[in-house]
């Protein structure tokens, strides 16, 4: 649009320059300044005319990116929305999953009930019976006999309507209390009632953990023995070698605490025990002349 301009201003002046005295013009003089004054008032029209182009080209432009603008936000918080319900269905998924989860643990405890009173019920006698004689009043005026006199052994705790993880946690209870033969006992009537439980192999092992405790060797290789035995696949095997080998070595077996360590490292080289058996090893190879 200027150019426009500058080029009409250019062609006024060099028609001024060029054009002779008013009295020596010419007709065809006159008609080329006419000629020239119609170009000049069509390049004006031509710039008012570009001038509003443009002006409604700056008004589109204005109007499209206000709309850009506002299809940006509208997309902006649609993603805002849609991050925001996302995040409320994992969270309530996640509460469902726990839900489940301890629903699941409830019922599995319910079921451990139920199979216990089944035991129980299992166990009672089948017919009425006859009710038990009564017991004969001693005669204070006769002396008591030497077997009368002796102390009665208490009747072996009942394990009847228990459930395993009931009778598992007493007993681990009474371990941590420190009453390690009260433990152990708890953990053998574990055993006898319910040999197939998932902790089976837990309560054998704290069996050899209780006899470690007391410095009781022996007792306790036997135990951790029948855990590598009776429960091969079970993940107390390899506490069960290491713990084996440090009581055969405080029983100055360094052969078969050697081999015990040996076999945890060889078999669960990535556990805990398999690393301690390893350190185990290195110690003994250093005592050795």
């Amino acid at each position: 649009m200027k150019k426009i301009f500058s080029l009409t201003a250019g062609v006024c002046a060099a028609v001024a320059l060029l054009a002779p005295p008013a009295s020596a013009q010419s007709r065809e003089q006159r008609q080329i300044m006419a000629t020239l004054q119609m170009l000049q008032e069509q390049a004006q029209q031509l710039a008012i005319t570009m001038a509003a182009i443009q002006q409604t080209l700056d008004d589109s432009v204005k109007t499209l990116n206000a709309r850009i603008d506002d299809a940006s936000n509208t997309s902006r918080k649609g993603f805002a929305d849609q991050k925001l319900l996302v995040d409320n269905m994992a969270s309530d998924v996640r509460v469902v999953r726990e839900r489940a989860d301890d629903t699941n643990v409830r019922i599995a405890s319910l079921r451990e009930e139920l199979e216990a009173l089944r035991s129980t019920v299992l166990a009672l006698p089948s017919g009425g019976g006859t009710p038990p004689p009564a017991a004969a009043v001693p005669d204070p005026n006769t002396p008591p006999s030497p077997a009368a006199a002796a102390p009665v052994a208490p009747p072996p705790v009942s394990t009847a309507g228990l459930s395993p993880t009931r009778m598992f946690e007493t007993a681990r209870a009474d371990y941590f209390a420190g009453q390690y033969s009260v433990a152990v006992t708890g953990f053998e009537q574990f055993l006898k009632a319910f040999p197939r439980s998932e902790l089976a192999d837990d309560a054998q092992f704290n069996i050899g953990e209780a006899y470690y405790t007391q410095s009781r060797w022996a007792d306790a290789i036997a135990a951790y023995n029948q855990v590598v035995q009776m429960y091969p696949g079970s993940n107390s095997v390899p506490d069960a070698l290491y713990k084996r080998g440090l009581a055969q070595e405080r029983l100055g077996q360094a052969d078969a605490a050697r081999a015990s360590w040996d076999a945890a490292v060889k078999g669960f080289p990535d556990s805990d025990a398999g690393r301690l058996a390893r350190q185990s090893l290195d110690r003994l190879g250093a005592r050795r002349p």
